[in-house]
């Protein structure tokens, strides 16, 4: 009998928990009394206009800055366990290396973040399949934003943070790449937490939280069509 093919690697069981998360800049008040439970599978999204604080929320999950207020906890990590290897963080800029290929890219992202999937798997999921060898640098703003998502598929983590994913696509690519980030997200069981100020997805995601003016209010989620 032929081999069986392996299994994909499935995230741990882990959420994320933050309870009354406030943050400043200089005195001015961003946010204050955020909640928000993230676990496997699901999308949160955070929005506002800019200046409102959701790129110092990025900061502040990632550890680089420490909340006014409030706490966030782990839940399903060992005590030895660094927060920062359990996150990737999706800038809005490609931060491409344009003369490497596609494959090289991936080979790059997996020897900074640890092994996964194979690149050539990745990069067939994300509709790149046969554009291996291609230089990064030829792609277009919508494929660099699949390259990314390979990024993240070829080093599991159980939770992404991703900022202004669709930055600098038009409706119908933003369209296309905001879907295949949460379809590829609810199959590798990542938590996705997602801040932007582009509305044009908010039916893709399990709850919507508006930050504006320091404030923070729940937004209905859209009623199907």
């Amino acid at each position: 009998m032929p081999n069986a093919r392996p299994e994909r690697p499935k995230m741990p069981p882990i959420r994320l928990a933050a309870a009354g998360l406030s943050a400043r800049r200089g005195e001015r008040l961003l946010f204050s009394g955020l909640d928000f439970n993230l676990g496997p599978g699901q999308l949160l999204l955070i929005t506002g206009p800019n200046g409102a604080g959701k790129t110092t929320l990025l900061r502040l999950l990632a550890g680089a800055l420490a909340p006014e207020t409030g706490t966030l906890v782990w839940q399903g990590i060992d005590d030895e366990t660094r927060p920062q290897a359990l996150m990737h963080l999706l800038s809005h800029r490609a931060a491409i290396k344009p003369r490497l290929t596609l494959s090289e890219d991936l080979a790059f992202w997996q020897a900074v973040n640890g092994p996964g999937p194979d690149a050539f798997e990745a990069l067939d999921r994300v509709g790149l399949g046969g554009l291996e060898w291609l230089e990064a640098g030829l792609l277009s703003a919508g494929q660099q934003r699949r390259l990314a998502l390979a990024r993240l598929i070829v080093s599991p983590r159980p939770v992404w943070l991703l900022d202004e994913p669709t930055a600098a696509l038009d409706s119908q690519r933003g369209r296309q790449v905001m879907e295949l980030f949460a379809k590829v997200a609810h199959e590798r069981n990542a938590g996705v937490l997602v801040v932007t100020h582009d509305h044009r997805t908010l039916d893709v995601f399990d709850r919507i939280v508006d930050v504006e003016d320091g404030g923070i209010t729940e937004r209905p989620l859209p009623q199907p069509k």
